[in-house]
C-alpha cells in the first residue's frame, strides 16, 4: 500500500471495469475491496470510475466496502434501528441536511476517541478510572448530538417539547442502552486484568 497516494497527494484513481474487476492506477495492478478497505484506515484517498463511462463511482464502491465489513462476524458498527431510520430518511428530503449532521458527528466522534487514546496512553491511564472516562466521553457525545438534533432538525422544535414534557425519544433511549452497553464491557475488561 505504500505507493498509493495519501490525501494532501491528490486521490488515487480506481477504474472498475464491467467484470467489476478494480485497477488501481496509482500503482497498476488489480485491487479488491478489501484492499480499499485497507487504504481507507491507512489514510489513502482514491476515487473509483467506471471505465467505460466515467462515472463516478466512490459512494457505491465506499458503500459495498461497508457491508462487506458488517457481514463479517462481529464486526457490526451499524445497529438495525440506526439503519431503519437511515433507511427511513431517503424519502423526507434530508439529503442537503442529514449527510453534513452526519459528517460532523462522525467527526466529533473521531476527535474524542483520539482525545480518549490519548488520556489512556498517560500513566495510570490519564485518570484514575476508566469507567468515568467513558462515561464523561459519552457524556460530551450524547450533550452534542442531542444538540445537533436541536439544531439541524426541522422538527427539533416538537422533540424538545416532548423531551421537555418527560417523553424520551427512541434514539436517545439507543444511545443510552449502547452507553450501558460499553460501561458493562469496560468492566467486564477491567476485571480481567
Amino acid at each position: 500500500m505504500s505507493t498509493a497516494k495519501k490525501k494532501q497527494d491528490g486521490p488515487t484513481v480506481i477504474k472498475k471495469y464491467a467484470n467489476r474487476r478494480l485497477y488501481d492506477t496509482g500503482r497498476s495492478s488489480y485491487v479488491t475491496l478489501d484492499d480499499l478497505c485497507i487504504m481507507v484506515k491507512e489514510g489513502h484517498d482514491f476515487v473509483v470510475y467506471d471505465a467505460k463511462s466515467g462515472n463516478d463511482l466512490t459512494r457505491q464502491v465506499l458503500t459495498q466496502i461497508i457491508v462487506d465489513q458488517e457481514g463479517k462476524e462481529g464486526q457490526n458498527l451499524l445497529p438495525i434501528p440506526f439503519l431503519r431510520q437511515l433507511i427511513g430518511f431517503y424519502d423526507e428530503n434530508m439529503d442537503s441536511l442529514l449527510p453534513n449532521y452526519l459528517e460532523q458527528t462522525i467527526d466529533t466522534f473521531t476527535k474524542n476517541q483520539e482525545q480518549f487514546r490519548a488520556q489512556m496512553g498517560q500513566p495510570f491511564g490519564g485518570i484514575m478510572n476508566p469507567v468515568s472516562a467513558m462515561e464523561e466521553l459519552a457524556k460530551k457525545n450524547m450533550s452534542m448530538f442531542e444538540n445537533a438534533m436541536q439544531a439541524w432538525s426541522p422538527i427539533a422544535g416538537q422533540q424538545q417539547e416532548a423531551s421537555q414534557n418527560g417523553a424520551e425519544s427512541d434514539t436517545v433511549h439507543e444511545l443510552k442502552q449502547t452507553i450501558a452497553a460499553m460501561k458493562k464491557e469496560i468492566e467486564r475488561l477491567n476485571g480481567r486484568a
